[in-house]
């Protein structure tokens, strides 16, 4: 079986997913919205069937219990759709436009999902009515650890997969998958962490949403 081949199977599963997820959504979670729609939303288009499990496990309103396990995969997930949008960007940028090599495509997509990832957190935050100097110390405190692990995970996965392969090649597409859900997985035990010892709260329950509603 061909890299070309798998590539087109995962993007059907990728696209299932997303169906799936958009309908339990619509149908049975309509209280999710905004925002923590988007986490899922992109989390699912980042790591297909991986991410509709996280979501049916932590993420609906019709869950058993929460506990920190699954607290700690609605925050790390709401980290991820943010890091991914960077990776992908940084990675379309150093590797599509610039044509950099390796250390500065590595430093360029650091940077977009860093920058991504704190974006992602730090509006949500002012939002809510804390000021932009305070947001930032919150979320340099709380997500540093979290985007570091997940990042430099991600990264180097995808250079060692992928090689000097270019945005036309099915490598690099295939490699861009694998490694954000590597990403995912390493930075899972540090949110459990970040938790467990008050550095962060981590995402509320899905049935505080239906509460409020």
């Amino acid at each position: 079986m061909t890299l070309q081949t798998l590539l087109a199977i995962w993007a059907v599963l990728v696209a299932l997913s997303v169906g799936v997820l958009l309908r339990d959504l619509r149908r049975h979670n309509p209280e999710i919205h905004g925002l923590m729609r988007w986490v899922w939303i992109l989390t699912v288009l980042y790591s297909g069937p991986l991410g509709l499990a996280g979501y049916y496990w932590s993420g609906r309103k019709q869950i058993p219990r929460d506990d920190l396990g699954r607290r700690a995969f609605r925050s790390v997930a709401h980290c991820y759709s943010g890091c991914g949008l960077g990776e992908i960007g940084g990675l379309l940028l150093a590797v599509g436009l610039l044509e950099l090599g390796t250390t500065a495509t590595a430093l360029v997509t650091f940077a977009a999902a860093y920058i991504a990832g704190f974006a992602l957190t730090i509006g949500p935050l002012m939002q809510g009515g804390e000021s932009f100097r305070a947001a930032l110390s919150d979320t340099l405190w709380s997500e540093t650890a979290s985007i570091g692990v997940m990042e430099v995970t991600a990264i180097a996965v995808d250079l060692w997969l992928a090689g000097s392969a270019g945005v036309g090649s099915a490598l690099f597409w295939a490699s861009l998958a694998v490694s954000l859900t590597v990403g995912l997985v390493a930075a899972y035990p540090v949110n459990v962490l970040l938790i467990r010892f008050g550095v962060k709260q981590g995402m509320h329950s899905p049935k505080d949403h239906a509460h409020a509603h």
